[in-house]
């Protein structure tokens, strides 16, 4: 996993985690779960950049 896809991951998280949120905070459901929605899609992309990188060891 390089260390631009990885910030650019973790970046997409903390978005996530924002809007999550505000959304909370302002009782904004669809802000919310485009939040969670956010995270979701990080930790899989997450995920599939650590099987890549145990399959190029």
């Amino acid at each position: 996993m390089g260390a631009d896809e990885k910030a650019e991951n973790k970046k997409e998280e903390l978005g996530g985690k924002l809007k999550e949120g505000v959304g909370k905070l302002t009782g904004d459901e669809a802000l919310e779960a485009q939040g969670q929605g956010d995270q979701v899609k990080s930790n899989v992309k997450q995920a599939g950049e650590k099987v890549k990188d145990i399959f190029k060891k």
